[in-house]
């Protein structure tokens, strides 16, 4: 349907996932740093906050940046009006995440301030470069209504992202009688169910039915899963910003209740598609993705919990934890590997030729060794925050550094397969050193 007609010039999407691959390594190197610090932590400067918003900034949203530049061009059908918007865009938030990093880790507002404003910026122009997009859209009725709701998500965290970073140097919000903590997890709250939970339930309903030759979901029923979402994503927000505490709990447990029966209806509609599709087999890839789902469904839980206080002092950065490590990071860590080589594929094939298949691009062993550290890394995490105790987390993050670079790995291998020699077909894939099933959902010997 003319889908590679409308493909960006490779060095402009690989560049985000790229440096997501690089900052993913940084979250880990800075949460062993920080061990210590994690167990009960909440907010405040420091190496945990740099470690945070490495992941969320770093990693979650610089990929949700480079694939939503690509897919939804080929998506929608619509092409960009101009590429130099989006160079711009990589040229300020790059550097700017890495900037505002040291900001935060040194607890300087003025380098914080520094990296803020062009991640700001670039935020910015990625919205109004993706509402473009959409509001030329024609079809993807559903999905485009949760990257619309992302992006309402995106401009609120980003206001309340810098009246907290205005604060630490200033103390803007004591002085205006404003609750720095309720900031902090409204701000919490749209970046994790908002933006990025609303990107990743968006593009679910167009990837997973895509990966797994499968029917799309219906679309009364996927309506009414989003009217759900955004309507807990609202509440939550609210809530969160209520100064009477006990009215707040119980608004945002009410907001947790819904949200849980709406994303337990997502992630049914997602197996259906798995189970239905005509491709089966579909690799370690949707390992990750399946966990990932149990673990969005966790939260839900564990937020109401942490509230009640039934999750002991660690409550809140459990939470926290099973959110962005157990559901987020783990599923665009598992969607990341199939969009890489699937994207090289279409380049390659672009340019003439027969396509190569995805088990000449995507070398295995890289990623058996990054979801082994990833699953130890997230549980160790897990077993500190509850323990209390910081050797854990170190103990776990330095297996998360070593995950983080076999995944940096894999990306530079399919990235450099795409320029270099290709086997002729019918040949044996180049060895990568270990069994099993590879990214592209095929075995070592090509077959499905």
């Amino acid at each position: 349907m003319g889908a590679q007609l409308r493909l960006l010039p490779p060095s402009l999407p690989f560049r985000f996932f790229a440096a997501a691959a690089v900052y993913h390594v940084v979250l880990w190197a800075l949460l062993a740093l920080g061990a210590d610090e994690v167990p009960g932590f909440v907010g405040g400067p420091g190496l945990p906050l740099a470690a945070l918003h490495a992941l969320t900034l770093g990693v979650l949203a610089m990929t949700a940046i480079g694939a939503t530049l690509q897919i939804l061009t080929v998506a929608t059908g619509q092409a960009l009006r101009a590429l130099w918007p989006c160079h711009l865009v990589s040229w300020l938030y790059i550097p700017g995440v890495g900037v505002l990093l040291v900001g935060l880790a040194i607890n300087d507002h003025l380098v914080s301030a520094a990296g803020l404003l062009p991640v700001l910026a670039a935020l910015g122009l990625f919205g109004a470069i993706t509402a473009d997009l959409l509001r030329r859209a024609k079809g993807l009725r559903v999905p485009i209504l949760y990257i619309w709701t992302a992006l309402a998500a995106l401009a609120g965290l980003a206001l309340l992202g810098f009246l907290l970073v205005a604060d630490l140097g200033h103390g803007i919000l004591a002085g205006w009688g404003v609750d720095r903590s309720a900031i902090g997890l409204a701000h919490m709250i749209l970046a994790v169910y908002g933006f990025m939970g609303m990107l990743a339930l968006g593009y679910s309903q167009i990837l997973v039915p895509m990966f797994a030759l499968a029917q799309a979901p219906a679309f009364p029923r996927n309506l009414h899963i989003h009217v759900a979402l955004a309507a807990a994503l609202i509440l939550a927000v609210v809530w969160a910003l209520v100064p009477l505490e006990g009215l707040s709990t119980g608004g945002l447990i009410v907001a947790a209740g819904i949200g849980l029966v709406g994303a337990a209806a997502h992630v049914a509609q997602m197996v259906t598609a798995l189970r239905t599709g005509m491709r089966k087999r579909l690799g370690l890839s949707f390992v990750l993705v399946r966990v990932s789902w149990g673990a969005l469904v966790a939260s839900l839980v564990a937020g109401p919990l942490a509230l009640m206080g039934l999750l002991g002092g660690q409550g809140v950065t459990l939470w926290g934890a099973i959110a962005l490590l157990g559901w987020l990071l783990t599923f665009l860590l598992g969607v990341l590997q199939r969009i890489i080589p699937f994207l090289v594929a279409m380049n390659a094939s672009k340019v003439g030729g027969v396509p190569p298949r995805l088990s000449e691009l995507a070398p295995d062993m890289p990623l058996l060794y990054h979801a082994a550290c990833h699953a130890a890394a997230v549980v160790l995490v897990l077993v500190g925050l509850v323990a209390d105790q910081g050797w854990p987390v170190r103990i776990g993050a330095s297996i998360g550094v070593c995950g983080g670079l076999a995944y940096l790995w894999f990306a530079i291998a399919v990235y450099r397969r795409m320029h270099g020699p290709r086997p002729e077909r019918g040949a044996p894939p180049p060895a990568t050193g270990g069994p099993g099933v590879e990214a592209g959902g095929e075995t070592s010997n090509g077959k499905r």
